[in-house]
């Protein structure tokens, strides 16, 4: 790096886990340029931001430009992404589309923005969801949206790879941020207590997660030096959910 401060481009950086990889970058040394659909938060570190709603077609020359205006970055974190909590036979047409976009089709257009500007070692990480290896009832758009991310993963990996570049992605399972306290009230009452209880009960560590612990996956994942020679992969982080045996 010859000494130059490594810069991280984080989508979703006002969210939970946004703001906590805004920070965990920030304390391992690396600079910081936010993206969300929302105005900047008050005291967000990081040099650059922009409001970009990325569940919108057409923002490829959006992102070029702010790409542009950084002028090279050695990460991409796509972490944006929105949950829709409906059976899948009153999900709408516009429903799904715009959970594919903001959650598939948004990462993809901000991947191949981001090539050109992503220097010699850089990494992508993507961050799905443990509902694109397993998942539940009424949320399909969520895990296909998902699914399709990881499949994008692998597939970026193998093109990219010549070049220098590094892809993979993490997959949270419950994580206590906004958007899954959202759908536990959906599920589980009016403040979804009870429905957060019920799966911290069912990890293996009992507890669900917190966005710091996924943060830091991803900054593994972005660091050439730590995980150099990783690619194309997937690390789970779900407080061991997904290793029970679903017939218990």
């Amino acid at each position: 790096m010859n000494g130059a401060t490594r810069v991280a481009v984080i989508t979703g950086a006002a969210g939970g886990i946004g703001r906590a990889c805004v920070a965990a970058f920030m304390e391992s040394g690396w600079d910081v340029a936010g993206i969300d659909r929302v105005d900047r938060p008050a005291g967000m570190p990081g040099r650059w931001y922009a409001r970009i709603d990325l569940g919108v077609r057409s923002t490829g020359e959006r992102l070029k430009a702010f790409f542009g205006e950084i002028g090279g970055f050695d990460a991409l974190v796509n972490n944006a992404g929105v949950a829709l909590q409906k059976p899948l036979a009153e999900t709408s047409d516009e429903e799904w589309a715009t959970v594919l976009a903001t959650n598939a089709a948004a990462p993809f257009v901000a991947m191949r923005e981001a090539v050109p500007f992503l220097r010699g070692s850089g990494a992508i990480v993507n961050v799905a969801s443990v509902h694109a290896v397993a998942t539940s009832a009424g949320v399909a758009a969520y895990a296909a949206s998902k699914g399709a991310l990881v499949a994008l993963t692998r597939a970026a990996a193998l093109e990219l790879g010549a070049s220098g570049l590094r892809v993979n992605a993490v997959l949270p399972g419950a994580v206590d941020t906004s958007m899954l306290r959202g759908d536990a009230a959906a599920r589980g009452g009016a403040d979804g207590e009870d429905r957060l209880a019920s799966l911290a009960a069912r990890a293996p560590l009992g507890r669900i997660g917190r966005p710091e612990e996924v943060a830091s996956a991803i900054v593994f994942l972005a660091d050439g030096e730590r995980s150099s020679f990783i690619t194309g992969q997937t690390l789970i982080v779900d407080g061991g959910v997904l290793a029970r045996l679903a017939s218990e």
